[in-house]
């Protein structure tokens, strides 16, 4: 047996429709179907794939990240990313890999789990 692929990452949420506002207004992540699973929560789809899923409901562990660090999503739009970022008040650090010249956006979402977004080196820091 071989990974073939990311089906998703999971995040635990303090406020179920903030976190989801987050995703869906910040990166364009759409609602979508989610089983009946018994326990508050969202699937979140890009092109018609869930890759997000927040549960909400559980106590969240004192240590926010654990062992995952992070997650990633290729993106695009850094000036209207930044913009919107600014908008919410959302704390951020952006930097460029140095062999690759990707731009990498961090940040966290609202119950702290850390995102991030990377870019094409094309793209432009401001508009």
């Amino acid at each position: 047996m071989a990974v073939q692929g990311m089906e998703h990452f999971t995040v635990l949420a303090e406020d179920l429709d903030a976190t989801r506002d987050f995703y869906r207004d910040l990166l364009g992540l759409e609602d979508g179907y989610r089983p009946p699973l018994g326990f508050p929560g969202a699937w979140l789809y890009v092109g018609g794939r869930a890759v997000l899923h927040v549960i909400a409901g559980r106590a969240l562990p004192k240590e926010r990240a654990g062992v995952l660090d992070h997650m990633a999503f290729a993106a695009r739009d850094l000036p209207g990313t930044l913009a919107k970022l600014k908008r919410r008040g959302v704390e951020y650090t952006l930097r460029r890999q140095a062999d690759t010249s990707v731009w990498q956006l961090f940040f966290h979402d609202p119950s702290g789990a850390k995102v991030e977004l990377d870019f094409a080196p094309e793209e432009k820091e401001a508009a």
